[in-house]
């Protein structure tokens, strides 16, 4: 049985830091191209970040780049996102998706491409 379990959330103030881990158990971890996607209330599911199942290429969505790091340890089969300088607008529900790829795929921003998912954990920036 596949898990992937999301950790890190909270609410904050705008212009600091959190850390979000998504364990994963049940796959085989370095097959998979894992993903961070949010939804904020009344909107749809967005991409954040990607990274591929080596992690040496990470990819962001125009929104976040500069502020987010992904990054992943394969040993621990666990992906991480750095979220620094977070602002309101980043308020949402956070998900971690695995996404089982062929070595050399490009990293897929569609969520529906997405075979696993967590359960989210909630992010709230005030201002």
């Amino acid at each position: 049985q596949v898990q992937l379990v999301e950790s890190g959330g909270g609410v904050v103030q705008a212009g600091v830091s959190l850390r979000l881990s998504c364990a994963a158990s049940g796959l085989t971890f370095t097959y998979y191209t894992m993903g961070w996607f949010r939804q904020a209330p009344g909107k749809e599911r967005e991409f954040v970040a990607g990274i591929n199942r080596g992690g040496s290429r990470p990819v962001y969505a125009d929104s976040v780049k500069g502020r987010f790091t992904i990054s992943r340890d394969n040993d621990k089969k666990t992906v991480y996102l750095q979220m620094n300088s977070l602002q309101p607008e980043d308020t949402a529900v956070y998900y971690c998706a695995a996404d089982r790829t062929i070595l050399t795929a490009p990293i897929s921003r569609i969520y529906s491409e997405y075979d696993y998912w967590g359960q989210g954990t909630q992010v709230t920036v005030s201002s």
